[in-house]
């Protein structure tokens, strides 16, 4: 699906900027959007939060091709 890609890339985006935070103490979202109270940084920082937890759900859904779950071998 659509929302399960852009759900992941931003995530992805979320981990490389906490990874920042946690290496250099660089926040790129505050950066490049003027802060970290900016209203635009805020969106981003939402979005990466709902899209963290809209991954949760693919651990949880079936294997469209095998029909199987993704805990199961």
């Amino acid at each position: 699906m659509v929302i399960d890609k852009i759900a992941l890339v931003l995530a992805i985006i979320g981990a490389l900027n906490w990874g920042g935070i946690g290496l250099f103490g660089f926040d790129t979202v505050a950066f490049l959007c003027g802060g970290q109270m900016a209203v635009l940084s805020r969106v981003i920082y939402a979005l990466v939060g709902l899209a963290g937890l809209w991954c949760i759900t693919l651990l949880f859904r079936r294997d469209e091709e095998t029909g199987h779950s993704p805990h199961m071998a």
